[in-house]
């Protein structure tokens, strides 16, 4: 009888999967699924508990690093991921201290500031951009030797 309780929970955490696509509840199916061919040899609950426990630990612990890096593999950069390292134009003079500083980025303007203070770059300058922080584009003076 505690064979149809482990579909049950198979059959639930596979839903929860499809719904998160976040691969954490697909080994804790594995081990209900375990469980269930545990149940179903007559063996007691406290073993199908053991077995649920140890397939979805191991199962977690030792597959999910290497499922999560074949999916992400193919995972393109986000429009926030593909400006980090670009070279952009200083529209507007960036002075962390006055709070000013804009750029032209793909046709957007945003708000622009040195990672260091003290760096004031002038309209027509070029800069790197290092990091992106809430709107604004943190860069530093381009240089060529990069």
């Amino acid at each position: 009888m505690e064979s149809v309780y482990w579909l049950i929970l198979l059959a639930i955490l596979l839903v929860i999967e499809i719904f998160t696509l976040g691969l954490t509840t697909i080994w804790f199916a594995g081990g209900a699924l375990a469980a269930t061919i545990t149940a179903l040899v007559g063996l007691g609950l406290p073993i199908q508990i053991v077995v649920f426990l140890v397939v979805s630990i191991v199962l977690l612990v030792f597959t999910r690093p290497i499922a999560v890096r074949y999916l992400n593999s193919q995972r393109s950069k986000t429009n926030y991921e593909g400006l980090i390292g670009k070279t952009i134009k200083i529209t507007e003079t960036v002075d962390n201290f006055n709070q000013t500083g804009t750029a032209l980025v793909n046709g957007q303007e945003w708000t622009v500031r040195t990672e260091q203070e003290g760096i004031i770059l002038n309209p027509g300058d070029r800069a790197t951009i290092t990091n992106i922080a809430g709107v604004k584009l943190i860069v530093k003076p381009y240089s060529e030797e990069e």
